[in-house]
């Protein structure tokens, strides 16, 4: 490789606005459609509309147009972390990024937070988690499928690049793995996204310290309720506080302003409560709210996974999956590695 060609090398190494091998493009088309690829020397993306060559994209910094062999304009972008959560291969169900924020601020992740995340799902809130902890922080994730967590890994790895140091994945049922990997009283947050997360909440109070924040994401008013009995019933965390958020977009063009006909509406709950310290007794605070403290047999019944059901992807579709998030993998990795040699 000739001098110059290796000091390009460099520079687009230090530049990460300009696109090189291996980059996710977006390109948003003339009715905003947007479609992502993964860059590669002599490729082609195409629709009915005419070809646009990678070779393009490829050394031209991010927000740039390029055209289409029809004449066709596309504005060329790297796709946010929020692009790509909802654009990923998945094995689970995600959490979506209005969601995710709720979590990260009022679950107060902080940089250098040891952070206790189940079930990994496809690796969207992981993402998140690891950008809100930083290099100091570590995050634990714990996921029952072995398919989930190859699919999470994988998405991660080509969100990020590499696979964080302070990042592990243990394949199994958390309330056995956790006190295995955690210190009583040594974990910071808790994050859980799993469909029966009242089975675990003696293991997490275990682990997590006082003053530790638990934050439990469900889909059901029926595990809403269940799970937030749970957390009042063990007597070692503050009143939980159960909340859901929607999001509704607003069309704005001149004077013409009114709210979008669609919006994110429910997608889960969240349930957030902080850990009190040893035999310490929460004071009964005044309270106007009327509840259903006893429940029954047939109560807990409809709660129970196989009432509840396991949404998700069929076998085929995971296996794909599977593949599709290991292909982006090791396409972000050799990009990674030819940087190296290049250096």
């Amino acid at each position: 490789m000739s001098p110059n060609c290796k000091r390009f090398m460099r520079q687009t190494v230090d530049r990460p606005e300009i696109f090189q091998t291996g980059d996710r493009v977006q390109l948003t088309g003339p009715k905003g459609r947007l479609n992502t690829f993964t860059l590669s020397p002599g490729g082609k993306w195409g629709s009915h509309k005419g070809e646009i060559l990678h070779d393009q994209i490829i050394g031209i910094p991010e927000g740039s147009v390029v055209t289409n062999s029809g004449g066709v304009e596309y504005l060329a972008l790297k796709p946010l972390l929020t692009d790509f959560v909802l654009s990923m291969p998945r094995g689970a169900n995600i959490i979506y990024p209005k969601d995710a924020g709720q979590i990260i601020t009022q679950g107060d992740i902080f940089p250098g937070a040891k952070v206790v995340e189940a079930g990994v799902g496809s690796g969207g809130l992981a993402s998140y988690l690891l950008r809100a902890i930083g290099k100091d922080g570590q995050l634990m994730s714990f996921e029952k499928r072995e398919e989930f967590a190859q699919i999470a890994e994988s998405n991660v790895v080509t969100e990020l690049g590499q696979k964080p140091k302070n990042w592990s994945i243990t394949v199994g049922a958390l309330e056995q793995e956790l006190p295995k990997k955690a210190k009583p009283g040594s974990v910071d947050r808790v994050v859980l996204d799993m469909l029966s997360p009242w089975n675990c909440i003696k293991e997490v109070s275990e682990a997590l310290r006082p003053g530790g924040v638990l934050v439990v994401y469900v889909a059901t008013v029926t595990q809403l309720s269940r799970v937030t009995q749970a957390i009042e019933q063990t007597s070692g965390y503050t009143a939980p506080v159960a909340q859901e958020t929607m999001v509704r977009g607003w069309h704005v063009q001149g004077l013409a302003v009114r709210p979008e006909h669609r919006m994110i509406a429910h997608t889960g709950f969240l349930v957030f409560a902080r850990r009190l310290a040893p035999n310490t007794v929460l004071p009964k605070f005044k309270t106007t709210r009327a509840s259903k403290t006893q429940y029954s047999e047939e109560d807990l019944e409809i709660w129970t996974p196989e009432a509840l059901g396991e949404p998700s992807a069929s076998p085929k579709k995971i296996r794909k999956n599977v593949r599709k998030a290991d292909a982006a993998k090791q396409a972000k990795l050799s990009k990674g590695g030819n940087n190296i040699e290049e250096n």
